[in-house]
């Protein structure tokens, strides 16, 4: 039996820490040369920036941010560069802040993409099939269309934003909500039907659906979409009910955790959680994906296992009794690893 996908779950995702200097500075430690990343001032309320390889990243880089509906705006003195073990920065107070302390959470996909033609819209993917995880952009049509994406399996959360019209908030897809349905990264929404955005029809291995929403799909618009698989021992996308306990439910994920992102199914902010910035339990560090605010370690409290995470605190944000919350998740290192040697707990 197969306990696991990935051995080395470092290689594909990973959290950075670091202490900007509000000048010039590189970064190393990633281990892999990041596609996608995603950075928060930890001290400061500045918007997150969001940064991936197909957009551009260089002198000139173009950032979108979770907590808003702008469109991409670009920067010379945020992230400037990439390399095979980091990242480069300038002296721009939401990435590099003088003293503060920032997160960069950091996926790997496949360079910088090549055209695909799965669906009825060509789009340019950058795909890593192994992670089950990818980067795509493409023109809108205004028109419903699908969109492939690369993965050879069907993702289980699909975000997508339109980068030419300000005001369109991240539509986002589930695999816990049905396909007639949409999330908004950057708001606390619950899930909303909305046929327009998905076209009501659920991703496939080949291609997600879209609508005729400008927000997925506006014409002659350039959208971007982050596209996720799950896969064994890495990563995993579902939901679970709260208990309103302290001794919260226990969540299986077959791995233990590095990263989760946590939404209740109700008027909620978006939660994100990670081993680097709580190295034991009960772990305290959030932040908010859906606004600007600094790290607050007074709202969640939340265990991460050997298997699994676990909510310790009653608040309605993460542990409500009867609430649904859906998730994603991504893993430290599987249970079990291939040649079956087990993980430890924290």
């Amino acid at each position: 039996m197969a306990y696991t996908d990935i051995d080395k779950p470092t290689d594909y995702f990973e959290t950075k820490l670091y202490t900007g200097n509000g000048s010039t500075q590189s970064i190393t430690g990633i281990g892999f040369q990041p596609d996608f990343l995603w950075f928060k001032n930890r001290d400061e309320t500045q918007w997150h920036q969001i940064y991936d390889v197909i957009r551009g990243i260089g002198s000139t880089s173009y950032y979108l941010s979770s907590n808003t509906s702008n469109a991409e705006a670009s920067t010379t003195n945020s992230l400037t560069g990439v390399s095979s073990d980091g990242f480069s920065l300038g002296d721009n107070i939401g990435v590099n802040g003088s003293a503060d302390n920032i997160v960069s959470w950091n996926w790997k996909a496949n360079g910088a993409g090549s055209s695909n033609t799965d669906g009825s819209i060509t789009s340019t993917v950058s795909a890593n099939t192994t992670s089950g995880f990818s980067i795509v952009s493409y023109t809108g049509t205004g028109s419903n269309a699908t969109v492939g994406h690369g993965l050879s399996s069907t993702p289980k959360f699909v975000t997508i934003k339109n980068r030419t019209t300000t005001g369109w908030s991240w539509k986002t897809h589930h695999v816990a909500i049905t396909p007639s349905q949409r999330l908004h990264l950057n708001s606390t929404d619950a899930a909303t039907t909305d046929a327009t955005s998905f076209n009501s029809t659920a991703p496939t291995s080949s291609v997600f659906s879209v609508g005729t929403s400008i927000g997925t799909n506006g014409s002659s618009d350039n959208m971007i979409a982050y596209c996720f698989a799950e896969k064994k021992g890495f990563s995993k996308f579902g939901s679970y009910v709260g208990n309103g306990n302290a001794d919260g439910t226990f969540v299986y994920t077959g791995f233990k955790p590095a990263f989760v992102l946590i939404k209740a199914n109700a008027s909620a902010d978006w939660y994100l959680i990670d081993n680097k910035r709580s190295t034991f339990n009960v772990m305290e560090a959030s932040l908010k994906a859906n606004t600007s605010d600094a790290e607050s370690t007074t709202i969640q409290d939340m265990d991460f296992l050997s298997n699994g995470f676990k909510p310790r605190s009653t608040s309605g944000s993460t542990n409500g009794s009867g609430t649904t919350y859906i998730y994603m998740c991504f893993a430290e290192n599987p249970f079990v690893t291939s040649s079956g040697i087990p993980t430890t707990a924290r």
